[in-house]
């Protein structure tokens, strides 16, 4: 169990069976290292485990139905049936590992004719996983010119690896063209697997699924060219990438059919990460390189002309890849001035005009006449119906809802940055706030202020642009790290006062930062706002950058938000109970109780993730209320077992300061005859001070009826003393940063507060103990009541019943 704990901490559960694969293989062949074991069982074992687990997750694969099994949308297709394209893939990947497998377990036993035998198992996994690939829903598609920039980045390195392959494969068993074969298609393979682990791609579940399919290849050639098993060790050599590869095939063939049937049922998200780093693909394979050659001069081996030709051959692809890096410095002046000259560049901007701006010209830093369009909620700004600000060049409009037509627009605003040879550039989705009402004439005025803003601080060929819904767009090709500090120098400009006819309104800017490279137009776009958006929930006046994770934080929000309304209805909600104990006779005199959202759909959600969704939809008041009827149930089995008890809720200040909270809660002790002593109602302390005056009142009606009242997550700070005094509480919860020694040497909080609450008659429970050491603390301190996993830990009623069975008393 003690071992248990950090492996299910540190690993998904997900690929719990991948990480355990991974440890009995490394634990085979340290034992085939060290002599314990046979290399030829090493590797058989190794190969089948690695086989069995890949295979048995590309079958489900294979045999996973569609989510819904007969969609009524045709542009939706039966994922199911045999001749779809996931399903396809998973079948061949399915072979391909399967043919890894018993290649890996036979090979090390046949000693005569293995290289032959290896050769064609090799190139049997390579024609299935091609098949597979191709079918792979997840894959990539590289435009030719992007691919071309990467083939020429990747050959000096991929030589690189080559060379290191002739320098360390055997020479006495291997024949010199064997060698050289066998030397040149691992450094090819090997390159490709790290451009695909590293490249631009690098996050998409083909490029896992491909990665893992090349490293399979590349255990496989090393069978092939290292001696058998019986003529010694080296053959282990091949063991990690083999089994390594097998497993990253089917978790990224598993990411990938799944994303098939995401967009058979239209839930698809696109995945793409920043802009790849190129070091590794720079710094790995010369690390091996240098490894190599100094094995092979570490033996007295002088190098032969084979290496010295190979040293040669990566030098015109280094020297090419040096120049065309060159030629990316470029500055952003000299990228636009190409853009400018390509005609289809051109017919971009100009459809864009039209379509931004109409036919008709305006003068500069003027609205177009009768562009301000009501945006339906009367005078309030920002609008909230997709109202959008739109400026191109040095014109200004505010047109209502945007229109497909602008939307169009910028993507090919977009798309015209794909035009060069290697993308760079970047999307600024800007979205201002007020608070403030005005009408339109005073929207139009912001707008044209806003963008001659905009317009003095960004390069000549930037653009300016609408876009629906996301205030306005600023389409730069600069790189990433400039288009920041457009960003920065956009809010720097933008939130300043605004003069209107007299007035002041004060704005809020919040900038959503995509990159162009790695991604089409419609992906940029989707990017730019997703980090808008965070933009705007971290409190507006800053710039967000669009990574992976982020996608995956609002999509989780997202997932949250759809599936938590019903949930009570559902009977998906559930509670566990944490006890509390007497720190002085480690008896437990009551306990806490804890809401857990049980989710078909999104498994255990806990609080901390739970209550802010169930703010922002209004639905704490229904959840608190479920808690608290649900306890005071439970409280009552309790009691009727005579065991005497209190039972902690928590409540937000939100529903504590409704008017008839009191009432309700005497209504639901009364419903269970609960007495209303054994009910104790926390409430957090940081949020008490905004609506003080009321809390005091309904704590203090609380108490009336008997109820006793606790103070949680309490600070110690100068204000919360003083708040203190005015707060009607029975108990008084803190945290474990209050137990310990302060890091300036003084003696720790705790004292001050045991001390104070000594004065005020409130006793103190020191919460989420994890160590003994908190725990002697806490009670040498004066704390009379103790909570944490220290202690107890949280469990279901049962549990806690049977917990609260090993004390002969329980009482108050």
């Amino acid at each position: 169990m003690l071992l248990a704990y950090p492996f299910r901490v540190l690993v998904p559960r997900r690929a719990a069976p991948e990480a355990a694969v991974s440890a009995a293989v490394t634990l085979l062949v340290l034992a085939g290292a060290a002599g314990l074991a046979p290399t030829s069982v090493v590797i058989a074992l190794a190969g089948g485990a690695g086989a069995t687990l890949a295979g048995v997750r590309l079958s489900r694969l294979a045999t996973r139905r569609s989510a819904d099994p007969s969609p009524a949308d045709p542009s939706h297709p039966d994922l199911s049936h045999p001749d779809s394209s996931p399903r396809a893939a998973a079948v061949l990947l399915d072979a391909a590992v399967v043919a890894a497998g018993v290649s890996a377990a036979v090979l090390p036993l046949a000693d005569s004719g293995h290289r032959a035998a290896a050769l064609v198992g090799s190139l049997v996994v390579a024609a299935l996983s091609a098949a597979g690939l191709r079918r792979l829903v997840g894959r990539t598609r590289t435009p030719t010119q992007a691919r071309l920039r990467l083939l020429i980045e990747a050959t000096g390195p991929a030589i690189g690896l080559a060379l290191a392959g002739w320098l360390l494969l055997p020479r006495d068993t291997l024949p010199v063209p064997a060698r050289m074969a066998a030397a040149l298609v691992l450094g090819g393979l090997g390159m490709a697997a790290l451009s695909a682990f590293t490249g631009p791609y690098r996050r998409a579940s083909g490029a896992i699924c491909r990665g893992g399919v090349l490293l399979t290849l590349v255990g496989l050639v090393l069978l092939t060219a290292l001696p058998p098993a019986s003529a010694g060790r080296a053959a282990l050599l091949a063991v990690p990438p083999l089994v390594l590869g097998m497993l990253l095939t089917a978790l990224g063939a598993g990411d990938a059919v799944a994303a098939g049937y995401a967009v058979a049922t239209g839930d698809a998200v696109a995945t793409v990460g920043r802009v790849a780093p190129a070091w590794p693909r720079a710094v790995l394979p010369a690390a091996v390189l240098l490894l190599a050659g100094g094995l092979h001069l570490g033996a007295g081996r002088a190098p032969d002309r084979t290496s010295v030709l190979l040293a040669l051959a990566a030098v015109p692809p280094l020297v090419l890849r040096e120049l065309l890096r060159a030629g990316d410095a470029a500055s952003p002046e000299r990228r636009a001035a190409h853009r400018r000259r390509s005609g289809r560049a051109v017919r971009h901007r100009r459809a864009a005009q039209q379509r931004w701006l109409g036919a008709s010209e305006h003068p500069a830093g003027t609205t177009a006449a009768g562009s301000a369009i009501s945006d339906g909620v009367g005078s309030t700004w920002p609008p909230d119906d997709g109202a959008t600000w739109s400026a191109l060049g040095r014109r200004s409009v505010l047109s209502a809802g945007g229109g497909p037509g602008e939307r169009a627009a910028l993507l090919d605003a977009l798309a015209a940055i794909g035009d060069v040879p290697v993308p760079v550039g970047a999307l600024l989705l800007v979205d201002l706030h007020s608070a403030d009402a005005i009408g339109p004439t005073g929207r139009e005025d912001v707008v044209a202020e806003a963008a001659r803003r905009a317009r003095a601080i960004i390069a000549r060929g930037d653009l300016v642009a609408g876009c629906t819904g996301a205030g306005f767009a600023v389409v730069t090709s600069a790189g990433p790290v400039v288009a920041y500090a457009l960003g920065t120098r956009l809010l720097s400009v933008l939130t300043p006062p605004y003069q209107l006819a007299g007035s002041v309104l004060r704005v809020q800017a919040s900038i959503g930062l995509a990159e162009v490279s790695g991604a089409g137009p419609a992906d940029v776009l989707r990017q730019a706002e997703l980090a808008r958006r965070r933009a705007v929930q971290l409190g507006r006046d800053r710039v967000e950058w669009y990574d992976a994770f982020l996608e995956e934080q609002l999509v989780r929000r997202l997932d949250l938000e759809r599936e938590l309304p019903g949930a009570v209805a559902r009977g998906e909600l559930d509670l566990v109970y944490q006890p509390v104990l007497d720190l002085a006779s480690r008896q437990p005199v009551g306990a806490e109780a804890l809401l857990r959202w049980r989710s078909p759909v999104l498994g255990t959600v806990l609080p901390t993730e739970l209550l802010p969704v169930a703010e922002d939809l209004d639905l704490v008041g229904e959840l608190e209320w479920w808690v608290l009827d649900r306890a005071c149930r439970q409280l009552a089995d309790w009691s009727a077992g005579s065991r005497e008890l209190w039972m902690a809720v928590n409540v937000t200040t939100r529903e504590l300061t409704t008017p008839d909270f009191v009432q309700r809660a005497a209504a639901v002790l009364a419903a269970y005859g609960v007495s209303p002593e054994r009910l104790v109602v926390e409430v957090a302390e940081p949020r008490v001070a905004a609506d003080l005056s009321t809390v005091v009142a309904r704590l203090a009606g609380l108490r009336s009826l008997g109820v006793r009242t606790a103070l949680d997550d309490f600070r110690a700070e100068h204000a919360s003393l003083a708040q203190l005094r005015r707060l009607p509480i029975d108990l008084l919860k803190v945290g474990p940063e209050l137990v310990g020694a302060r890091p300036d040497g003084q003696p720790p909080l705790i004292d001050v507060v045991v001390n104070v609450g000594e004065r005020l008659g409130v006793e103190i429970v020191a919460e989420e103990l994890e160590s003994p050491a908190q725990v002697e603390g806490a009670h040498r301190a004066g704390c009379r009541y103790g909570q944490g996993f220290a202690l107890a830990r949280p469990a279901t009623a049962e549990r806690v019943e049977a917990y609260f069975e090993e004390f002969p008393s329980t009482s108050r």
